[in-house]
């Protein structure tokens, strides 16, 4: 993305609201330009004098250049620096649809200002010190969010809890450096004035610190993307029927012939109350085969499940949960549940016996409770939720930061309690370890790590 950064009379504008039929459209004004533009259509009246109102939504007839009318729109103002970019912001509110708002941007453009990239109003937002840059990602995050999880997760790192952490790892890390720059000050003193145990033992308390974010990692993936449940077993094993019952809607096509489902189908099963989201995906039946396609789609299956979290093993039978056990048990290092998908009809001939399933009956909604309470135990049990204050990590660019940071602190312990190097050249690992975490803020304002962050907003944010 070509970096454009404000100037002083460089105003962007956007629609800031989806595309196509709606009942109000946001289009969006942002630098010094922003409110005089708006007048120049009519937001304000068109006298250079009018009086403008922040933060009061005022009623306005909108003109074109040519003086043409082209809206009735609902104007508000918000004065720098108490705006979300920290320049002056003005919203026109107006008709939704197709051409209300393509035609307001375009009189927008021809009264001064010009097309604002993806993320760029963010953007601004950052530069002019209105969030940092976790924030920033927070915003993106909200926007793309599709399970409730994610969307708080996104609302506490907005609030600026995971900013808070890092700025705290961020200062004892600067406290560490303190400690050394003042050790090698008095180098005449008997191991100097700060003795090398407490510099040891506060790093590696920082180091603990760390290593416990990191930790969040596996939860944090599960909360973005959902835990992954695949759902395998022989044809006509019920899987189907099973991924519409928990989905609580008919999404595979369900019918008594072999081999019906022949490709993956994924959905996201979302449900209140903070449990993990669960990306269930219903795969082709597990068997050997001479149709081409139907290879095609065990083939799928086989590499759905060397990614999976949790393998719902189905069956119709005990006999069919065992063989569907003995077939993913090379393929998945996921945690494998036996589960007797036809429970209801195997029941009324086997009164009697013991099975060590879990059954459920995607007929009558028997057992699924039992069932995904299984499921949110087994997610618990791989991604602990260990975080005390909510903070955990969701990102890649979170988690190659903080891991940098990690090998640099873990390398300073080593070597300063070894003795192997002089402090001057062991606090080389803490500055290291300072600028991965003070880069993750964006204290450290680099446009290569802007560009990464902004690439894949939408435009208008």
């Amino acid at each position: 993305m070509t970096t454009l950064l404000p100037g002083d009379d460089d105003t962007i504008v956007a629609i800031a609201t989806a595309p196509g039929r709606g009942a109000v459209a946001l289009v969006r004004l942002s630098g010094a330009r922003a409110i005089p533009i708006a007048r120049a259509l009519g937001a304000f009246g068109r006298l250079a004098g009018a009086d403008v109102v922040p933060r009061r939504a005022q009623r306005a007839t909108l003109r074109d250049t040519a003086g043409v009318v082209m809206e009735d729109a609902l104007v508000t103002a918000f004065v720098k620096p108490q705006s979300y970019t920290g320049e002056d912001v003005v919203e026109l509110a107006i008709h939704g649809g197709l051409v209300s708002p393509q035609r307001v941007l375009t009189a927008c453009v021809a009264a001064g200002a010009r097309l604002a990239q993806p993320g760029e109003f963010t953007r601004r937002a950052v530069l002019n010190g209105r969030m940092d840059l976790l924030q920033a990602e927070a915003v993106a995050d909200l926007v793309d969010a599709r399970t409730q999880s994610m969307q708080q997760q996104a609302l506490a790192q907005l609030d600026g809890g995971l900013s808070r952490r890092l700025l705290a790892l961020r200062d004892e890390v600067i406290h560490l450096e303190a400690l050394i720059a003042y050790d090698i000050d008095f180098p005449d003193e008997d191991d100097g004035p700060i003795a090398p145990a407490r510099i040891g033992n506060a790093a590696r308390a920082l180091l603990a610190s760390l290593e416990a974010l990191l930790d969040t990692v596996p939860r944090g993936a599960m909360v973005r993307d959902g835990v992954l449940i695949v759902i395998a077993g022989p044809p006509n094993a019920g899987k189907s029927s099973l991924f519409n019952a928990l989905l609580g809607e008919s999404r595979a096509i369900v019918t008594a012939v072999p081999g019906t489902t022949r490709d993956a189908i994924e959905a996201l099963l979302d449900r209140p109350g903070g449990a993990l989201p669960l990306r269930l995906v219903d795969t082709a039946g597990l068997r050997d085969t001479d149709d081409e396609v139907e290879k095609l789609g065990i083939e799928v299956s086989g590499r759905y499940l060397a990614q999976a979290q949790v393998v719902l093993a189905c069956g119709a039978s005990p006999d069919d949960v065992a063989r569907t056990m003995e077939a993913v048990h090379d393929r998945t290092m996921a945690t494998v549940i036996p589960v007797h998908t036809k429970w209801d009809l195997w029941e009324a001939e086997h009164a009697t016996a013991q099975v060590d399933s879990v059954m459920v009956s995607a007929e009558s909604g028997a057992g699924l409770t039992d069932l995904l309470a299984h499921i949110d135990d087994t997610a618990q049990r791989r991604a602990p939720d260990s975080s005390h204050d909510s903070v955990i990590i969701t990102r890649e660019r979170h988690r190659v930061g903080l891991t940098t940071a990690r090998d640099e602190l873990a390398e300073f312990v080593s070597v300063w309690i070894s003795g192997a190097l002089p402090a001057p050249v062991a606090a080389v690992h803490l500055h290291t370890a300072r600028e991965a975490i003070a880069e993750l803020i964006g204290s450290v304002e680099t446009e290569e790590v802007l560009d990464r962050v902004f690439r894949d907003f939408c435009i208008g944010k």
